[in-house]
């Protein structure tokens, strides 16, 4: 068994079992992973992958648990290599972030530029998904670090903590009928079409909580993963936009009328996290403590401790009072 065998069964499999896809990635011949494909099965006495003449057609029984080891596997001598890397040159290296759209656009530009500027020889390789899709990222080792509001507590195996609160805003243009109004309530905003996230982006879910709570139905014409997209749709008329605050900017939205809905919708909080086992350089501790100060290595490490208790792991941030946005 060979780590090439591995890391094959592992790219083929994630490259929905398309072999010219796999060798085209890693820069080899399509005959050449199927051969050691085939070789690893005959060694093992099992099929990884089942065929109709030389297509793959699915991951067999057996199959699953020793692709899901192999990635293991190769994520521990990833690991080996951070650590040879970590002593040959502390600041040098590789970063991949996976995220979304309004983290990206609006909350990390300034603390990625700061870290470029002090890490120049470090490549930060940013990814932009669906919440779903950037805890798989970093639960399946793609990434090191995930960024997100959404979706991580489905993943067992990634360590979150909290870095920041942060609430949504109502963004209508000039003279709309709920600027007139002294005081913003649910019922008030539900009289008009909506625009605003797609569901399980930023937060989404404590806004149809908000409404669901107050028994209302809200009229939801047009979602986007986008802030700016959403912005754009108000611009046309077409819905009262609901975006996270930070997403609006008093300069390039001033066509635009912010209201406050901090008091109609529970705060939502931002995490960062990253796979058990993942070896951490010290520039991944210094970006973590970037984005959020309170991120130091000994909370990090102590949070990495207390992972497999999920109690204790909330009590160790409870009396943190985080940055609200």
């Amino acid at each position: 068994m060979k780590l090439q065998q591995l890391r094959y069964i592992w790219e083929v499999a994630h490259h929905d079992l398309n072999v010219s896809a796999t060798a085209q990635s890693l820069y080899t011949s399509q005959p050449g992973i199927s051969k050691q494909i085939r070789l690893l099965e005959d060694e093992l006495g099992v099929e990884v992958f089942s065929r109709s003449g030389k297509h793959l057609t699915r991951v067999t029984p057996a199959g699953e648990v020793i692709i899901k080891v192999a990635g293991e596997v190769l994520r521990k001598v990833e690991g080996i290599k951070q650590i040879a890397q970590e002593f040959r040159n502390e600041r040098k290296g590789d970063l991949a972030i996976a995220t979304t759209h309004t983290q990206a656009r609006y909350v990390l530009p300034g603390v990625i530029k700061h870290f470029m500027d002090s890490y120049p020889e470090v490549s930060l390789h940013m990814h932009q998904g669906t919440p779903m899709q950037i805890a798989e990222m970093a639960s399946n080792g793609t990434v090191d670090f995930a960024i997100a509001t959404e979706a991580m507590e489905h993943f067992s195996d990634l360590i979150m903590m909290p870095c920041y609160r942060w609430n949504r805003c109502i963004v209508v243009p000039k003279n709309h009928p709920l600027t007139k109004l002294k005081v913003l309530t649910l019922e008030d905003v539900a009289q008009f079409p909506l625009v605003t996230y797609v569901f399980g982006f930023t937060g989404r879910s404590k806004l149809d909580e908000a409404f669901a709570e107050k028994g209302l139905n809200p009229n939801v014409v047009f979602t986007a993963a986008d802030a700016d997209v959403i912005k754009t749709y108000v611009r046309l008329g077409l819905g009262v936009g609901i975006i996270a605050t930070m997403a609006y900017s008093d300069v390039s939205d001033n066509d635009l009328v912010r209201l406050d809905a901090s008091g109609l919708f529970k705060p939502s909080t931002t995490k960062i996290g990253f796979r058990k086992g993942t070896f951490l350089r010290g520039y991944m501790y210094d970006f973590m403590q970037r984005f959020a100060p309170h991120l130091t290595r000994e909370l990090v490490d102590e949070a990495y401790s207390l992972h497999a208790n999920k109690t204790d792991l909330d009590d160790l941030f409870k009396d943190i009072e985080l940055p609200v946005y």
